[in-house]
């Protein structure tokens, strides 16, 4: 099992980041939450791993701490939740909230998510919730704090932008990452992730 990876972070093009290791690149699949808080590329990078051997692909997985990883895995075990369905969850909210929401039952706050419908909220809270307090570094439930991950409207127009333009979604997203600045107008992450995408 590989559990961690520290290395040099070369690519980051969503879902999929590359990150160097002593010379060796390891391809790892992480959601968005992850992407949002990377450093720029060359910069050093730890990531929690989960890695999963199949029939026709090893996959890596990976999380910005243990907590994330561990509501991964938990995620998986719930039936019909497979790993790009947990990424996807936890590309749509945050871990902390995630928890929070399955802790207080919360289907109406987890079917705003993309990726849940509402019996998938069921059965979140069905098989989750004896298990998220027993996984380490969980939030601290405080009632009534949620809060989606999901890109602002500035981000969210401007990727609707490129894909209008022809782009594919995935490069589109990986251009926009490229200039996500605090702050910035729909025109302005545009303008910049055209000039990245004419590169």
């Amino acid at each position: 099992m590989i559990g961690q990876l520290r290395g040099t972070l070369l690519e980051k093009r969503p879902p999929v980041l590359l990150l160097d290791v002593n010379g060796v690149g390891y391809e790892v699949e992480a959601p968005m939450t992850v992407f949002y808080g990377l450093p720029d590329t060359g910069e050093p990078l730890t990531l929690y791993t989960h890695f999963v051997v199949r029939e026709d692909a090893q996959l890596l997985y990976g999380f910005a701490d243990r907590y994330e990883r561990e509501l991964f895995r938990a995620l998986i075990k719930v039936n019909g939740v497979g790993p790009k369905m947990a990424l996807a969850i936890l590309s749509g909210i945050e871990a902390d909230h995630l928890a929070q929401c399955i802790h207080d039952q919360d289907t109406t706050s987890l079917v705003k998510v993309p990726g849940i419908g509402k019996k998938t909220a069921e059965r979140l809270v069905i098989e989750m919730r004896d298990r998220i307090d027993k996984i380490d570094g969980g939030p601290t439930y405080m009632p009534g704090k949620v809060s989606l991950a999901q890109p602002d409207a500035a981000r969210s127009d401007a990727l609707a932008a490129l894909e209008a333009r022809g782009y594919r979604t995935k490069d589109a997203a990986a251009a926009r990452g490229k200039v996500a600045e605090e702050g910035a107008t729909s025109e302005q992450l545009i303008r910049q992730a055209l000039k990245s995408l004419a590169r």
